[in-house]
């Protein structure tokens, strides 16, 4: 078992392409090619499959893909404890976060990291929700920046700040004029929300049917940039996070109003895998990010 074979392997499960696994090492794709064929015939099985747009897993690739991800953490944390047993924080931390809170905290994070922690290789990734839980149960991140719809904390997370909902429409808008709006006025007002499933979506479900409003989905979006250019230029409305809000109201000069009567809550959270080993390296990124939660910015109440 070569580790960094497998860790080829893993990219090209990841990215799909030959070629950009190959510009990522800085190779040549049939160097690439020539490694996973190696791997084909040492064992003799086909693990990929070419497509139009790149290379696909195999059903054995696909059976083959968890344990050999698991395998590479357990000696990448090896690695890491022997390196670690000198009191030095060492090695990569996987962080995935919303792309709502990216720019506002992982530049900080960023910046910290590198002042103090030189030896700390910090990989950054951005996805919706759904996604970021399925990175975090696959162990494909150490960490994951996210929104709860709960305090009701029952899973280990660290909880870092809470947030209201805001109403994000066109410029000049009338119905986002004020800084607060009812949530009974969303009846019928067309709206972009995230694509489902979405727990997100959930819970504005069941508020719906509580206070009988009609929410009135008009475009489903799991970009951000896509929702915001559509609330501009289509004269429908978001529900949207403080630093969502702020960006779209600087950026292109949207409204926004605060959600009311009743107000909805999510909690900024930071949750590990289960997977994972708490090394050193990885506490001290969670230090830093609740650092940064506390010096968080006006927006969050």
């Amino acid at each position: 078992m070569n580790y960094l074979t497998w860790k080829t392997f893993i990219d090209v499960c990841e990215l799909g392409s030959l070629s950009k696994v190959a510009a990522m090492w800085g190779t040549s794709q049939p160097q690439i090619s020539r490694q996973i064929k190696a791997i084909e015939e040492e064992f003799n099985c086909q693990l990929f499959v070419r497509t139009g747009r790149g290379v696909e897993l195999t059903d054995m690739g696909r059976r083959l893909e968890p344990e050999i991800r698991r395998w590479l953490q357990h000696t990448e944390q090896l690695e890491n404890n022997i390196r670690n047993s000198s009191g030095l924080p060492i090695g990569k931390v996987k962080l995935a976060v919303l792309p709502s809170t990216a720019a506002p905290w992982l530049s900080e994070v960023y910046r910290l990291s590198k002042e103090r922690y030189p030896d700390i290789q910090l990989e950054v990734r951005e996805a919706q929700g759904n996604q970021l839980e399925s990175w975090l149960e696959e162990g494909r991140v150490d960490l994951a920046l996210l929104f709860r719809h709960s305090e009701d904390n029952r899973s280990g997370d660290l909880y870092l700040r809470d947030t209201a909902t805001f109403l994000v429409g066109p410029p000049n808008s009338p119905i986002t004029a004020h800084p607060t709006i009812e949530f009974s006025q969303l009846d019928g007002l067309p709206l972009t929300m995230f694509c489902r499933p979405s727990s997100w979506r959930d819970r504005l479900d069941v508020l719906a049917r509580r206070y009988d409003v009609t929410l009135n989905v008009v475009l489903e979006a799991d970009s951000l940039s896509l929702q915001t250019h559509a609330v501009k230029s289509n004269d429908c409305y978001a529900m949207l996070g403080a630093y969502a809000s702020e960006a779209a109201k600087k950026s292109l000069g949207l409204s926004m109003s605060r959600i009311i009567a009743p107000g909805i809550k999510r909690y900024l959270a930071l949750a590990m895998s289960p997977h994972g080993q708490m090394t050193l390296a990885i506490k001290k990124i969670r230090e830093l990010v609740k650092e940064v939660a506390d010096k968080c910015p006006p927006g969050f109440e």
